[in-house]
């Protein structure tokens, strides 16, 4: 299959074991986070190609150090641990959406997650992280709040987000519709775009 997604797919993996990537060459001084948007649609493409990545990571560059970090399965297992997970699922069933969000505005706030998800990223030991299921985690955690915490406490190590939706380094639309910005707690309120200004997109 030849198209536009699968030549970014297929940039992938040599530039984030590239020595260039990994060292922060030619950034300056930003945060080393990156964002690999794509069409919402083709999310099981890029899970597959998510597992190739996990697996050939290794085959390539068997010094790297890296861990992939799912958002959803992150959020579950913070609530299994508070022991939570079942009264928010009662919760959903009973009082809806908006109660459940409302619910967990506090566990779940990003940054309390930006420490849970250091605990598992691992930045002092892992020189490279990848990170998915912004879609099936949302409208629970807003990516762009759990980013800007993260900024302080992962330091150097590059952050490889796969987003699905749209994003030009200056705005992210969540499948390629939300304004991040526009839609708190399920409300929509300003039309302005979310910045996300020290993000780089990482294959054009």
């Amino acid at each position: 299959m030849s198209d536009l997604l699968t030549d970014r797919l297929n940039k992938i993996l040599p530039r984030i074991i590239s020595d260039d990537f990994l060292s922060g060459s030619g950034i300056g001084n930003e945060i080393s986070f990156y964002i690999f948007d794509y069409p919402p649609e083709e999310e099981l493409r890029v899970r597959t190609h998510l597992r190739f990545l996990v697996d050939h990571i290794p085959k390539q560059k068997p010094e790297l150090r890296f861990t992939h970090i799912n958002l959803f399965d992150l959020v579950l297992d913070h609530l299994k641990q508070r022991k939570l997970l079942e009264k928010a699922l009662q919760i959903q069933r009973e009082k809806g959406d908006e109660a459940l969000k409302a619910a967990l505005a506090g566990p779940l706030h990003p940054e309390k997650l930006a420490s849970i998800f250091c605990e598992v990223a691992r930045p002092d030991q892992n020189k490279l992280v990848l990170v998915s299921g912004v879609g099936s985690v949302y409208p629970l955690l807003r990516t762009s709040g759990l980013l800007s915490n993260l900024q302080n406490v992962m330091g150097p190590i590059p952050l490889v987000l796969f987003y699905p939706g749209k994003y030009d380094q200056l705005t992210l639309r969540l499948f390629g519709k939300l304004s991040l910005s526009a839609h708190v707690d399920g409300v929509a309120k300003s039309k302005k775009p979310e910045h996300y200004y020290r993000a780089f997109r990482l294959v054009p």
